[in-house]
């Protein structure tokens, strides 16, 4: 759920893990009730999200943004430059992630069966033509990174999410492709419009991500994939996109308040950000007494 965003160069790991522990008891728990749960009343409503494009990537992402609201930003935000630790680990990680993807959406299934393979040919479809834009964004813009170019791939890897087993693989590859521009132009609107310190760019890769995959499910899913789901506007069902614009504004609402409450109560209370000093001698020393480098 990408909560470890939280832990970010300021933030105590006290108040890291009260706030992760209250945000999946009155946060994540009820929306996944809502949509994945018997008699929950985005389900009963027909709402589509095959393996947690809003249940976990909407909620995520928009609980970020809220978060990064509430805790402001770290020390040094825009006089010094954060560069990343380790980008070949990143790439690893990201491999790793890429992989795992399979299972979760795919497991989704909750069967060995063809709607599971499908869900397996749309993740890595997505995947990779949200990496391959991402590229080419970068490109016309600079100089394409991998660092970049995976974070393209888990932009697509999230879009993919809620649609999965009800969308086809081209239309998985339009899905994976438009979500790289809207996470990449997100990560730049955040960052440089906004000037918001998020330091993992959940809000732009999770939740518009997610977002745009929840929406997309309403408009490009289909019976002819999966009898069980629905059809979506583009196959001659105009409800389909209101309900999942319905079920993403729920999440959204819910995210962003709930997590303006929570870390508001948490600050004023147990308190969030380690001193200046810890801050600045960094939290592996500080919160963990350790190095992770020596």
């Amino acid at each position: 759920m990408r909560l470890c965003s939280l832990h970010n160069e300021s933030l105590s790991i006290s108040g890291t893990l009260l706030f992760s522990l209250l945000w999946a008891t009155f946060i994540y728990d009820p929306v996944a009730h809502w949509v994945w749960g018997e008699g929950g009343m985005l389900c009963r409503m027909g709402a589509l999200d095959f393996a947690g494009g809003t249940v976990v990537h909407i909620l995520a992402g928009f609980s970020a943004l809220a978060f990064a609201l509430v805790i402001g930003p770290r020390k040094g935000f825009r006089r010094v430059s954060f560069e990343p630790g380790n980008i070949p680990y990143s790439v690893l990680g990201a491999g790793l992630l890429w992989m795992g993807w399979f299972g979760f959406n795919g497991g989704s299934a909750l069967a060995a069966d063809g709607i599971a393979v499908h869900a397996l040919v749309t993740t890595n479809t997505a995947a990779a033509a949200a990496g391959l834009m991402w590229m080419f964004l970068a490109w016309l813009d600079n100089k394409p990174s991998v660092l970049g170019s995976v974070t393209g791939v888990v932009v697509g890897l999230v879009a993919i999410t809620p649609g999965a087993g009800f969308v086809t693989p081209l239309a998985a590859i339009f899905i994976g492709a438009l979500a790289a521009v809207i996470g990449y132009y997100g990560i730049r609107f955040v960052k440089e419009r906004i000037g918001l310190d998020e330091s993992l760019d959940v809000f732009a890769c999770h939740g518009l991500g997610g977002l745009w995959g929840a929406l997309a499910t309403g408009l490009l899913a289909t019976t002819t994939v999966n009898p069980n789901g629905a059809d979506g506007l583009f196959y001659g069902n105009p409800d389909q996109f209101f309900v999942q614009l319905i079920a993403a504004l729920a999440a959204i609402a819910l995210a962003m308040i709930g997590t303006l409450v929570l870390s508001g109560i948490l600050r004023a209370t147990v308190g969030l950000r380690v001193t200046s000093n810890e801050e600045e001698v960094g939290l592996d020393v500080s919160e963990h007494g350790e190095r992770a480098y020596a």
